[in-house]
């Protein structure tokens, strides 16, 4: 249960009106900002979702944050309601203010609760964030809340891209996160009963080099990238 989770509000409450500028802190290395991954995660994940023809009318962003990624799901994917749930009431507030529509609402975990309606969850940069021993709740807090047959998109963090550490290290509210493996990642949500269909790892080259980006494609098995994306089924029994 959510309930169970160790980290308080306050931990992101802090940080909720100035996200952005401390995002942007870090990701200045890469010569890009928020945008550039945020639509491209999903651009990601529309070209994945694409080839299996999956549902995606009911969307869930777990760990919301200040509610950044509901415009590209509502754009990109064609979903007709975002969910956006978080930990944190100050960034659920931004949320509602600055991205709140008739099709895209937010809540705290305790005001949603799971209920099988889910076709797709998206989660960006969240689990690193999230107690080690709790983990398993917060997977299982997203399996009750997909329909079976649901898709599990899980972005995170690749440990081992140094471009990701240094990125990381300049983020006020990353630096003592505990960054988690894509093997660990997926250990994580067997356990809890998904069925893993792909993982890939994306972002590797820096806007310096943005020539080369072409190739990303085509090495996205490749654990070389500074985020990678485990997409996952619920089964359908």
């Amino acid at each position: 249960m959510m309930e169970q989770f160790s980290y308080t509000n306050a931990e992101f409450d802090e940080y909720a009106a100035g996200y952005d500028a401390a995002l942007s802190q870090g990701l200045a290395v890469s010569g890009e900002d928020k945008t550039f991954f945020a639509r491209g995660r999903i651009q990601w994940l529309q070209r994945c979702l694409a080839r299996i023809d999956a549902c995606t009318d009911r969307v869930m962003d777990f760990g919301c944050g200040i509610g950044s990624a509901a415009p590209y799901l509502l754009e990109l994917l064609d979903a007709t309601d975002v969910t956006g749930v978080d930990v944190s009431e100050k960034s659920l507030a931004a949320a509602r203010r600055m991205n709140g529509s008739e099709r895209a609402r937010f809540f705290s975990f305790d005001e949603y609760k799971p209920r099988e309606e889910i076709d797709l969850a998206f989660c960006n940069g969240v689990f690193h964030h999230i107690p080690v021993e709790d983990r398993a709740a917060a997977v299982g807090y997203v399996y009750r809340s997909l329909r079976p047959g649901g898709l599990f998109a899980l972005w995170e963090n690749n440990p081992f891209n140094p471009g990701t550490r240094l990125v990381m290290s300049r983020i006020p509210f990353d630096k003592d996160a505990v960054t988690l493996t894509s093997r660990e990642a997926k250990r994580l949500l067997c356990a809890a009963g998904f069925e893993i269909l792909r993982t890939d790892f994306l972002f590797i080259f820096p806007r310096i080099l943005r020539g080369l980006r072409f190739i990303e494609p085509l090495v996205s098995s490749l654990p070389l990238g500074a985020q990678y994306q485990t997409l996952c089924r619920k089964p359908l029994n």
